[in-house]
């Protein structure tokens, strides 16, 4: 997630309380995981096995719950606990706006779409030209709806990652800032789930057509033209490329790509790894 306008370093600072090293007077432009980062961008580590990573990728900014040298070009905020501080900076940046209609004034809807009855459309939606919206269906904050673009009943488009932290005493939710942006004449079925991106974008592909009964996890890219069968469960952070059939019931784990191709994928559970 890009921020409404750049901040210093020394802002996140004092907003967290933590302890800038390296230049305070630096620029920060957003907040991303280490995944999703670019210059500019602030992430966060918190175990050691994944400071290395965090310190050498493409964040220029990084919350880390040990003092380290920091690295040239960068600058680090330290903190007794990162997470909790990243989360506060979502929170700050992007915080949670409650809805009084069932359209909000600020969603923008294109010429020629039909909206149904007790459609939910939520702030700063878009939705291009010549789609059709069928009743129940709701669209979270802040996503993107392509043109030409069916939705059938009771799918939700937008709903938070599925992301906590594990705490002696319970789970702290990771709060998601990121969209779900779907393309030119996707077709989505009934009761199918597509959650946002943490901070960047779950992508739907121009062309593809769900079934119903899919989920698609956080920050899940989908290339064109796909075709998923009923009850397909990806999860979060997978790619699949273009063209690409799954049957009914394929479940893809976490960070697995599946390549183009011209035919089918018919594999179940137990045949991906």
């Amino acid at each position: 997630m890009k921020f409404d306008t750049p901040v210093t370093i020394q802002e996140l600072a004092l907003l967290t309380g933590s302890k800038v090293i390296g230049n305070d007077s630096s620029i920060v432009s957003g907040i991303n995981e280490i995944h999703m980062v670019g210059h500019g961008d602030i992430t966060f580590v918190d175990h050691p096995k994944y400071y290395d990573k965090a310190l050498h990728s493409a964040a220029s900014f990084v919350i880390i719950n040990k003092e380290v040298v920091c690295p040239s070009g960068k600058s680090l905020l330290f903190s007794d606990d990162p997470f909790r501080d990243y989360v506060k900076i979502v929170k700050h940046f992007r915080p949670f706006q409650s809805s009084l209609t069932a359209i909000s004034p600020t969603a923008k809807v294109g010429n020629g779409t039909i909206i149904q009855p007790n459609v939910f459309l939520g702030n700063h939606v878009v939705i291009g030209k010549n789609c059709l919206i069928h009743a129940g269906v709701a669209i979270y904050d802040h996503c993107i709806v392509g043109d030409d673009v069916i939705i059938h009943s009771n799918t939700v488009i937008g709903s938070d990652a599925f992301y906590f932290k594990r705490r002696p005493e319970g789970y702290d939710k990771m709060v998601s800032c990121g969209r779900v942006i779907i393309e030119d004449k996707v077709e989505i079925g009934s009761c199918c789930t597509i959650d946002k991106g943490v901070s960047g974008d779950t992508i739907i592909g121009a062309g593809t057509k769900f079934d119903n009964h899919i989920h698609i996890g956080h920050d899940t890219v989908i290339g064109r033209n796909c075709l998923f069968a009923a009850q397909v469960g990806v999860a979060g952070v997978v790619k699949v490329e273009d063209d690409v059939i799954l049957w009914g019931q394929v479940g893809v784990q976490k960070t697995w790509l599946l390549e183009r191709s011209c035919g089918t994928w018919p594999i179940r559970n137990s045949q991906i790894p």
